[in-house]
C-alpha cells in the first residue's frame, strides 16, 4: 500500500492543484453534455466522477483525464429520445424511459471497450499516422473553441417564461379556418381560437396556448404543434433557441474572458510556484463577485440549461437505489437490439479520442503509456458508471492539456479531479457555482491555443502534398462530423497514399547468363496488391529462354495477392514448357508460399545465401528453423 501510495504522489502539490484546475474546467462541459443529451446534471457529473476516479487509479497513461465527454454525448442523443418514445409505448407507460436506455447501452459500451484491451486492440493506435494525430488535435481544437463561443449566447425564453424549444413540423394534424381547429377527415370543429388562447370547442376550457407559432398544452407547457399553412403539424424538438449576449452582459462577459486569459498568460513569467489556471479563475471569481458584476456564473447556467437541475445528495442517493433505478429496463432481445449499435459507435469513439489523447500525453511528457491497460480501464469505468446511474465517457484532450499545463503529471491529478467533482456535487455546490461562465472560457480558449499544433502550418509546404491532405482532411473532418470518422479517414486516405507510393517502387532488372539459355530477373522493391500489376508486366513469357530465375534477394512477398501473382506466372511458363525458378527468399516468405502452394517446393531454391530478414509475419511467430515444419 505503501508503495503504491508513493507510485501516485511523486508530484502531489503539483497533481492536486492541477485536479482542481481541471475540476472546474470540466463543469461547464459536462454540463452541456447533459443539456445535450436530455438528462439530468447530476447524471453526468456523478458519471464524470466514476469514470475519471477508474481511469486516474488503473488506467495505463497517468495525467489523463477522463470525463463525460461530449464525442460520446452526441451519439445517444438519438438513443435516448427514440427510447422515450418507446417508454409510452410499453404496456405500462414508462416516462424518461431512454434514461434507462442509456445506462444500459453505457455498461454494454464498458464491455466492448474491456474486451478490446484483453485482446489489446489498443496497440492499434500505432497505426495512426503523424498527420492524423496533428489533424485530429488542430480539429478538436477547432471544435473546443466554437464550443466556447457558444458560451457568449444565452437561452430564449417562451410565453412560460422557460427556455423556448426549436421544432420542426412534421405531418398535418389539424386544419385550421376562420379562428376553428377541425378534424381532417370529418372536418369537425374541435378547438377555437381567441387570439393566443384556444379552447375545448365543447367545454370551453383553455387546453392550448399559442405563440410565436408554436402550440403549447397548458398543463405540461410543452410545444405540442406548430402553426404552418392554415394548420397544426406534429413537431420534432431540435433543442433550445439561442440568442447572443447583448449590452453590459457581452461586455462583462468579453473583460472577464480576457482578463482570465491574461493572467494566465502572465503569471508564469512572474513566478510558476502557483497554477496559472487556478489563480485566474479565483482572482475572476472574486473580482466577479465582490464587484457586483452581471456575468452569468455556474449555477446560473446550470440552471438555465433546461435540465432536471442539481439536487445535491438527495438526487445522488436516489440514483443509487439500484434495485429502483434497474426495474424499469426489460431485459430482452430487443433491448440489445436497440442499444447495440449505439454502445458499439460510443465505445469505438471513446476508446479513439482516449487513445489519441494519450497519444498526446506521451509527446508532451515524453513518457510512454500502456493502451490496452488503458481500454480496460475506460471500459471498467464506463460499466460502473452505467450501473450506478452514472453516463458514459472517455479520455477529454481538452481538460487533458489543462492538466498537464498546470503540472498534473500522475495519477493524483486525476483522483483530485474527481474527488473535486464528487464535492462540488455533494457539498460545495453552492460555491462553485458563484464561478463566472467567462473564467472558465479563458481558460477554454489558453487551452486551445496551446492545443493547436502550429507548426503544422509552418510545415506544410514541407511535408509530402498526401500528407498535408490528410492533415487538413482530418481537422475539417473533425470539425464537421465525428472524431471517429475524421480518424478512420486519414488512416484510409494515408494507407491508399502509401500503397500508391509503393506500389511505384517495383523494379526487374533482367540479365542473361554468358551463353543467353538463362535469364534472370531481379525483383527490387515489395511486391503486394497494389504492385502485382507493374509486377505481371515485367515477364516476356513467351520470347524468354528455356530456362528462367526469379530473383527475390531485393524484394519483398508481402500478401495474398503477392502470392497469386507469383503462382500465375509459374503455371505461365511452365505451361509454355519453359522451366521456372525462385531463389533467396527468407524462411518467412517460404513458410508462407508452402502453406499458399505445395507446388512451389519444387520451384523454390533452397540457399545458404537466402535473406534472414522477416516479411510478411511477426517473426515471433517463426522461432523454429524451416526445416522443422511440415507441409
Amino acid at each position: 500500500m505503501t508503495d503504491f501510495i508513493r507510485k501516485i504522489t511523486p508530484n502531489a502539490k503539483d497533481d492536486v492543484l492541477a485536479g482542481v484546475t481541471v475540476s472546474l474546467a470540466m463543469i461547464p462541459e459536462v454540463v452541456a453534455f447533459a443539456f445535450v443529451a436530455q438528462i439530468s446534471p447530476i447524471v453526468a457529473l456523478f458519471g464524470a466522477f466514476i469514470i475519471g476516479i477508474v481511469s486516474a487509479l488503473f488506467g495505463g497513461r497517468p495525467g489523463l483525464i477522463s470525463g463525460a465527454a461530449g464525442a460520446v454525448a452526441v451519439i445517444f442523443v438519438h438513443m435516448i429520445q427514440e427510447g422515450h418514445a418507446k417508454g409510452l409505448l410499453f404496456d405500462t407507460p414508462v416516462e424518461n424511459m431512454g434514461y434507462f436506455y442509456l445506462l444500459a447501452a453505457v455498461v454494454l459500451m464498458g464491455v466492448i471497450q474491456i474486451l478490446s484491451g484483453i485482446f489489446k486492440l489498443g496497440k492499434f493506435v500505432r497505426l495512426i499516422p503523424h498527420p492524423v494525430m496533428l489533424g485530429f488535435v488542430n480539429g478538436l481544437a477547432i471544435v473546443i473553441f466554437m464550443a466556447q463561443l457558444g458560451m457568449f449566447k444565452e437561452n430564449t425564453k417562451d410565453v412560460f417564461g422557460q427556455n423556448m424549444r426549436k421544432t420542426v413540423s412534421k405531418e398535418l394534424v389539424y386544419n385550421v379556418n376562420d379562428n376553428a381547429v377541425t378534424d381532417l377527415i370529418s372536418g369537425s370543429k374541435l378547438f377555437s381560437i381567441n387570439g393566443e388562447s384556444i379552447t375545448n370547442a365543447s367545454t370551453g376550457e383553455e387546453v392550448f396556448i399559442m405563440s410565436d407559432n408554436q402550440v403549447f398544452d397548458v398543463k405540461t407547457k410543452k410545444v405540442v404543434f406548430n402553426v404552418q399553412d392554415n394548420g397544426f403539424y406534429s413537431v420534432k424538438d431540435n433543442g433550445v433557441v439561442k440568442s447572443t449576449m447583448e449590452g453590459n452582459k457581452l461586455y462583462v462577459m468579453i473583460g472577464l474572458v480576457l482578463l482570465t486569459m491574461l493572467i494566465i498568460w502572465g503569471l508564469p513569467k512572474l513566478t510558476k510556484k502557483m497554477p496559472a489556471a487556478l489563480t485566474a479563475i479565483l482572482i475572476v471569481t472574486l473580482i466577479s463577485i465582490f464587484g457586483g458584476l452581471q456575468s452569468i456564473n455556474v449555477g446560473d447556467f446550470i440552471r438555465d440549461g433546461g435540465g432536471a437541475g442539481l439536487n445535491g445528495f438527495d438526487e445522488l442517493s436516489s440514483k443509487l437505489n439500484l434495485g429502483e433505478l434497474w426495474s424499469h429496463l426489460p431485459f430482452n432481445l430487443d433491448t440489445l437490439k436497440f442499444i447495440a449499435p449505439y454502445a458499439f459507435l460510443a465505445a469505438s469513439v471513446g476508446l479513439i479520442e482516449t487513445l489519441m489523447t494519450m497519444n498526446l500525453v506521451d509527446e508532451l511528457t515524453d513518457s510512454r503509456g500502456d493502451g490496452n491497460r488503458e481500454c480496460v480501464a475506460q471500459g471498467a469505468g464506463n460499466m460502473l458508471s452505467g450501473i450506478l446511474g452514472g453516463t458514459g465517457g472517455c479520455g477529454m484532450i481538452g481538460q487533458t492539456v489543462i492538466n498537464i499545463n498546470a503540472g498534473g503529471r500522475g495519477r493524483l491529478s486525476g483522483v483530485m479531479m474527481a474527488i473535486t467533482l464528487l464535492t462540488f456535487i455533494l457539498f460545495a455546490d453552492k460555491y462553485i457555482e458563484q464561478v463566472p461562465i467567462a473564467a472558465l472560457v479563458g481558460v477554454m480558449f489558453m487551452m486551445v491555443i496551446e492545443t493547436f499544433a502550429w507548426s503544422s502550418l509552418r510545415i506544410m509546404k514541407k511535408i509530402p502534398v498526401s500528407d498535408a491532405v490528410v492533415l487538413v482532411i482530418v481537422s475539417v473532418v473533425t470539425v464537421f462530423f465525428d472524431l471517429a470518422i475524421a480518424v478512420f479517414v486519414g488512416v484510409i486516405i494515408s494507407a491508399l497514399s502509401f500503397a500508391w507510393e509503393n506500389a511505384k517502387k517495383i523494379r526487374a532488372r533482367k540479365r542473361f547468363s554468358q551463353d543467353g539459355n538463362i535469364k534472370t530477373y531481379e525483383i527490387w522493391g515489395p511486391l503486394f496488391f497494389g504492385s502485382i500489376t507493374a509486377f505481371n508486366e515485367k515477364f516476356d513469357v513467351k520470347n524468354d529462354p528455356d530456362e528462367v530465375y526469379i530473383d527475390f534477394v531485393e524484394s519483398r512477398v508481402s500478401d495474398h495477392s503477392a502470392l497469386e501473382a507469383i503462382t500465375n506466372i509459374v503455371n505461365k511458363y511452365e505451361a509454355e514448357g519453359k522451366s521456372i525458378k525462385l531463389k533467396h527468399l527468407s524462411e518467412d516468405c517460404k513458410i508462407l508460399m508452402y502453406k499458399a502452394n505445395p507446388k512451389f517446393k519444387e520451384v523454390i531454391i533452397e540457399d545458404v545465401h537466402d535473406p534472414r530478414y522477416h516479411l510478411a509475419a511477426n517473426p515471433e511467430e517463426f522461432p523454429k528453423p524451416l526445416s522443422e515444419y511440415k507441409f
